[in-house]
């Protein structure tokens, strides 16, 4: 990430699940991210991922149990546009995504 030819993406999804953890409560302390969450990318240098059609049916055809849609969509958005995806998430690498962390 800290490499300056890289060029590091950050998923919408990302964005919605901070911004709904930040509303039920499960992250009160990240309001202040939420509420300049593009404003950060855009000072950090990073780039928006949108979700695509192509990236949600991905989602849902995915092997396996694990049922968290965030994660789910991160990890359709990372093989569909061949990138790492960074997460100290183990559960990632049965989707046999390349995770960096």
């Amino acid at each position: 990430m800290a490499d300056p030819a890289n060029t590091v993406l950050v998923s919408a999804a990302s964005a919605w699940e901070i911004a709904t953890k930040v509303w039920i409560g499960k992250l009160p302390g990240a309001v202040s991210l939420v509420a300049d969450f593009e404003g950060l990318l855009v000072r950090e240098g990073f780039e928006t991922l949108a979700v695509s059609v192509d990236h949600a049916i991905r989602a849902r055809q995915l092997p396996g149990a694990h049922r968290d849609p965030f994660d789910r969509m991160l990890v359709a958005q990372a093989l569909a546009e061949n990138v790492p995806l960074i997460s100290n998430e183990a559960v990632f690498d049965s989707f046999a995504v390349r995770r960096v962390w």
